[in-house]
């Protein structure tokens, strides 16, 4: 026995020392009970009460969004909620099913057949744990903040928009054919409300009138009763009137499958009859899409509740939470689970104190698993797909797609892409999609350096030339350079700089850089063909402001010597425009002239500045 301390001891000090060389930490939870005392625990218990109200209901409406089995929500929200904050940087962070990732594995799952959908799932989950932890190694999380938030708005919305088109068959009782309810009516939006509406003959009125009252419940407790858990109250209410009305008056409407303790046990991902690798190819992009979506959910739920509670998010820390509330999901049988703002937000507002609320909750929803599932069988499709449709809508932001759609037609763009493709593809593709033409249209921003061409003025203060005023020496040209000189922006940099050379009295330009950033190869050999160029024609290019940065690539590019020593002036950070006057004066002795006086505004409150 003490061998096998003494051997879990070193593994678990391999792998802290590991994790800690990853900039993350191995356990962040053993910091965070100091001066912890009865009230935290009281105001975390109540946390901890209010969340899991919210988090049983939603885990069987999110698995209900997925087509999957009731229990899968329920027992993700339970695990991901008790392990995550052994790993979590945020103690406000709940994890658990959310319906965009639901609708994600519906609309990607519902080609296959039932069983065969809950024999991939668990490796599904699996996969999708896996890469969250590794890219939790690699740091991928700190490159999640280059992705637009519009992307995610036009995702959501769009998602919300499918729930609400796909419930609409629960919710009036609607039947679909099973030659067809595992293929077309997980498409696109056109497909799932041909396969509803083309169905609308197997309507049930007792499912409409379940609908209508389960709509007003939720209105009512929404308006007027804002103290109570909205959902939970609705689902128990309707489940309880449904059970008198199927006493006494004989109402039938479709119901979920109760499910019993031995439903629960730990599983294992099983392996196909054609191998580990074919299931894993053909479930490999679902895996992939989701886990990106997770990590961007996670990352703007801590963000938003660390601009709250004035903590520093760390965004590797929670994907590493994630990741591994995922692998032990997998072997629980639950569906994929990501970072829920909802019960996020409910957890902050109810006065959460430490991580434990989050356990404390998830320890009551498996409680619920044991005392609860058999009675599921009293819970009608329709109360929950009514349930589910009022979740998609007030998750939509209005005001984050109004500031979408008019902060500027970038913005504008991603949005109605993602928005558009989530409605007509696979939403797989459509995230990626939205990613990329967000992606697209920064790179073209990006690539648009602000060309203008300088002077100084009488008063030796250097300013923008004015169109209608000659230059003070008509063969000498100040450019400022400002922007990105990345490989985007190269050939429009050369093109517009060859254009000022069109006129013919100009001789020499001199490029300044001093707000020019992120110099690179493609840029470095635009710069050379345009000085090669140049030199051809008979004129000279001359550099000034560079800063060191812009200078160590020049130099490790061996463009040092190309362009000249003389010619290349560095910033001055006292005096920003001591290296043009430099420049001007280096410009006149390759023209070999001094017709000029030349003079620099300065700062007197700054040293090293004067008039020359």
């Amino acid at each position: 026995m003490r061998k096998v301390r003494l051997v879990f001891k070193k593994s678990f000090e391999r792998l802290a020392g590991f994790l800690t060389d990853n900039g993350l930490r191995p356990f962040p939870i053993r910091g965070s009970f100091k001066g912890y005392d009865r009230k935290s625990l009281a105001a975390d218990t109540r946390s901890g009460l209010n969340v899991a109200l919210l988090t049983f209901p939603q885990g069987m409406a999110y698995a209900a969004i997925a087509e999957l089995p009731i229990q899968y929500g329920i027992v993700s929200g339970a695990v991901a909620s008790v392990i995550a904050p052994f790993f979590a940087g945020s103690r406000h962070t709940i994890l658990g099913p959310t319906n965009a990732t639901a609708f994600m594995v519906f609309s990607a799952m519902a080609a296959f057949s039932e069983p065969e959908k809950l024999r991939l799932l668990p490796l599904v989950v699996l996969l999708i744990g896996l890469m969250l932890a590794f890219g939790a190694l690699l740091r991928i999380a700190d490159l999640i903040q280059y992705i637009s938030r519009s992307v995610v708005v036009g995702y959501i919305t769009g998602a919300g928009v499918l729930i609400v088109a796909n419930q609409l068959r629960h919710a009036f009782g609607i039947t679909i054919p099973p030659d067809t309810s595992s293929h077309g009516i997980s498409g696109t939006l056109i497909t799932i409300l041909e396969k509803t509406f083309s169905n609308a003959q197997s309507t049930e009125w007792q499912a409409v009138a379940l609908s209508g009252a389960t709509l007003s419940i939720w209105i009512l407790l929404s308006w007027r009763v804002r103290r109570l858990p909205v959902f939970a109250t609705a689902l128990v209410v309707m489940a309880g009137a449904y059970a008198l009305l199927h006493h006494y008056a004989g109402w039938e409407v479709a119901t979920f499958l109760p499910f019993e303790l031995g439903d629960l046990k730990p599983r294992w991902p099983e392996i196909g009859p054609r191998g580990l690798y074919y299931d894993i190819t053909r479930i490999f992009g679902l895996a992939f899409s989701v886990a990106f979506l997770a990590s961007l959910e996670n990352s703007v739920m801590s963000k938003t509740l660390a601009s709250r509670s004035g903590d520093r998010p760390d965004m590797n820390q929670d994907m590493l939470s994630l990741g591994l509330a995922n692998v032990a999901v997998a072997f629980s049988g639950g569906m994929p689970a990501s970072g829920s703002l909802t019960r996020s937000a409910l957890n902050f507002t109810s006065g959460a104190v430490s991580r434990l609320s989050s356990i404390i909750g998830g320890s009551l929803c498996c409680i619920g698993l044991v005392l609860l599932g058999k009675y599921m069988g009293l819970v009608p499709k329709c109360v929950l797909a009514v349930l589910v449709m009022c979740i998609a809508v007030s998750v939509v932001n209005f005001r984050h797609i109004r500031i979408a759609l008019y902060a500027t037609p970038s913005d504008a763009a991603v949005l109605l892409t993602t928005f558009i493709s989530a409605l007509l593809m696979p939403l797989n593709v459509a995230i990626f999609l939205g990613v990329g033409v967000s992606i697209m249209l920064y790179l073209r921003k990006a690539s648009r350096p602000y060309l203008t061409e300088y002077e100084f003025s009488e008063g030796g203060e250097l300013r923008e030339a004015g169109e209608k005023r000659k230059r003070p020496i008509p063969a000498i040209s100040i450019v400022h350079v400002e922007g990105e000189l990345f490989f985007g922006a190269a050939e429009l940099f050369r093109t517009q700089i060859q254009k000022t050379f069109l006129d013919p009295d100009l001789k020499v330009i001199i490029l300044r850089l001093k707000n020019a950033r992120h110099l690179d190869a493609t840029s470095v050999m635009a710069l050379e063909e345009l000085v090669r160029h140049v030199r051809a024609a008979g004129r000279e290019l001359i550099i000034s402001g560079a800063s060191r940065d812009v200078y160590r690539v020049l130099k490790n590019a061996d463009m040092v010597e190309v362009i000249g020593r003389k010619n290349i002036y560095l910033n001055s950070p006292r005096n920003p425009n001591l290296s043009t006057r430099n420049a001007l004066k280096r410009a006149q002795e390759v023209l070999g002239t001094t017709e000029a006086d030349i003079r620099i505004y300065y700062d007197p409150n700054q040293s090293g500045g004067g008039k020359a």
